[in-house]
Parts: structure tokens; C-alpha cells; sequence
């Protein structure tokens, strides 16, 4: 049940990291979901510091939260951006407030009243890049942008991999990272690029996609070098994951972003503001939306946009923020 799920989310961070905390100077919650990161850090007399990846998980006039799973985010107007903000608040409380504040008691802590806040902080990093995702307006909460926490990867492409980009014009990349796929979703990408007249690589990701066919012009890949291989393709064709929009514009590809939930509704916003790209809901990603979207991504235009915003893409993030943590606890 979703109940005990919670309940026991909350518990086990709990227990975890009281295991692993001691002897630390600084927690960072990484993530809107750190239920026991504060309290942890709290009791043992660290320093906490939370960090989220999108401008949509912090309270802001300016942005709506984030979307729940089956729904679509949307821009909308201040008035109701504020009365979501306030729903979401109480929807955390209801949720999370009284297993956290059970956990706390144990730890001989006070209780809380705000979810949300307390996971937070009082100064929280935003670790995405500002070009992409610049910081909302928060008048009550500062806001330390770091940048994305971009690290360099020197991981070499597989052999295979490298004679397939070699064997003809650029592919185009379809990956949904993390991400389910309905049955026949790798059929349907499949399809939208031969569409186009382009080979594909297919990343199976958590998607595990069937196997489609044995024709020569897509691969199918596991894990790979993303920095190494998105300047190397015509389009990328993505879920919207905060790191994923990030790589793609630093290499200079065009995006198309099929957003599922949460803030990935937010990143496809952002490339369609920018230029870079085009999205289709994965709702309604059939063969002819993707091959429609795949087409006006190709477009010179977006090319050129998507070329002209990668040096703006900043690299020092990870950096920045290590740097503005260490200074805390000083």
C-alpha cells in the first residue's frame, strides 16, 4: 500500500543514515525526497545543505511545482501558481510530516510543522545550469545557484558503437534513462527515425525495450559516455531528466524531450523557449508525433540555435557548489 510505502521510506532513511553519518562534517540532501538527511545532520551536530536538480522544487510565484505522475505540467498564472505551491505544501504534511516527526522523537529531536521547508534548508543550491533552467524569484527562501554538477567522463565508446557512428551520416540518439516504456515503445521510436531517414541508437536504459528487428541501421546500447557521444549524433531523443537536457545542450544537439512527470515537463519547456528542440508528451508519442517533432528538430534553424547555446553551458558546477559547502562549514 502507498501508506506503508511512505512509512517505511521515511524509516529506512532514517536508520541508514544514522548508520553511515557519523564522523561527517556536512550532510547535502541531494534531492527534494531527503526526508531524514536534516534531522540526521541535526543530531549528530553536522552541517545540512540540500541541493535540487530543477527551478520547479523551489516554492516560487514564478513556477508552478513540479507534476505528479499522469499529469502534465503547465505554466500558469502567479495567482494559481501560488495556490499550487500552498496544495503542495499541505500534500508533503499529509504525507511525510508525522513519520518524520515519529523518526525525530526517537532522536530525542522537536517536531516540525513544514515538511518541505525543513528538507529545504534555509539556503538550498540549485544545481542546474542557468542558461537552462534559470532561479525563480523566492523571496523568502535564498537561493545559491551552483550550475549543473557536471563531472568530465573520459569512458571510451564501445568498438561497436564507433563503427555504427562511422558507417554513415549522424544517428539520431533515443534514450528514456531511467524511465518505464510502455510495450512497443521501441517499435515506435524505431519507426519515427526511419521516418526521417535516419539510423538509430537505441538505449535500453530501465525502459528494456524488446528487441524490434535485425536491420542494419539502428544499434541497440547499455550504458554509455553521453559526453563522448551526443556531439556525435543528429538529435537526441530524451525523457527530460535534468542531466540528460543539460548534456545534450552542452554538446550542441538538438532535443526532443517526451516528458513523463515532475519537472521533465519543465526542461521540455525550456528547449522549446530556446530553440534547441522540439517535445511530444510520452503520452501521445506515437511514430508520427516523434517523426513530426524529429523533422522540425533537424531544421537548420534548430541546429544552429542548439550550437550557439552549448557555450553558455557552464562546466563548473560540481565545483561551485563544492566550494560554497565546504565554506558553510567553515
Amino acid at each position: 500500500r502507498p501508506e506503508d510505502m511512505i512509512r517505511d521510506l521515511v524509516a529506512d532513511q532514517f536508520t541508514q543514515l544514522a548508520l553511515a553519518a557519523p564522523g561527517c562534517d556536512v550532510i547535502v540532501g541531494a534531492g527534494a525526497f531527503q526526508f531524514a538527511a536534516r534531522s540526521i545532520a541535526e543530531h549528530i551536530g553536522a552541517a545540512y545543505v540540500n541541493a535540487v536538480y530543477a527551478p520547479t522544487s523551489i516554492p516560487s510565484p514564478d513556477l508552478p511545482p513540479g507534476a505528479p505522475p499522469g499529469e502534465a505540467w503547465r505554466q500558469v498564472d502567479r495567482a494559481d501558481t501560488v495556490r499550487r505551491w500552498e496544495a503542495d505544501a499541505l500534500s508533503w504534511n499529509e504525507r511525510f510530516l508525522v513519520r518524520m516527526n515519529d523518526n525525530r522523537a526517537a532522536l530525542g529531536l522537536p517536531p516540525l510543522d513544514d515538511t518541505r521547508r525543513h528538507i529545504l534548508g534555509t539556503r538550498p543550491l540549485l544545481a542546474a545550469d542557468r542558461a537552462l533552467g534559470p532561479a525563480p524569484n523566492a523571496p523568502d527562501l535564498p537561493i545559491v545557484q551552483t550550475g549543473a554538477w557536471l563531472l568530465a567522463d573520459s569512458a571510451p565508446l564501445s568498438p561497436e558503437l564507433e563503427a555504427f557512428l562511422q558507417g554513415g551520416e549522424p544517428p539520431i540518439y533515443i534514450g528514456f534513462g531511467s524511465m518505464p516504456a510502455a510495450p512497443g515503445l521501441g517499435r515506435t521510436v524505431l519507426d519515427a527515425a526511419r521516418h526521417v531517414g535516419r539510423r538509430a541508437i537505441v538505449s535500453s536504459g530501465w525502459a528494456d525495450f524488446d528487441p524490434i528487428d535485425a536491420a542494419p541501421d539502428w544499434i541497440a546500447i547499455g550504458d554509455v559516455n553521453q559526453q563522448a557521444l551526443f556531439p556525435r549524433v543528429a538529435a537526441v531523443v530524451h525523457h527530460g531528466g535534468a542531466g540528460t537536457t543539460t548534456t545534450a545542450a552542452h554538446a550542441g544537439a538538438a532535443q526532443v524531450v517526451a516528458p513523463m512527470f515532475s519537472d521533465q515537463f519543465y526542461w521540455a519547456m525550456r528547449v522549446g523557449d530556446l530553440g534547441i528542440g522540439m517535445s511530444v508528451p510520452i503520452r501521445d508519442l506515437t511514430a508520427a508525433a516523434l517523426a513530426s517533432a524529429l523533422q522540425g528538430a533537424l531544421e537548420a534553424v534548430v541546429a544552429d540555435r542548439a550550437a550557439s547555446i552549448a557555450p553558455r553551458i557552464a562546466l563548473d558546477g560540481a565545483a561551485v557548489a563544492a566550494a560554497e559547502i565546504i565554506a558553510r562549514r567553515a
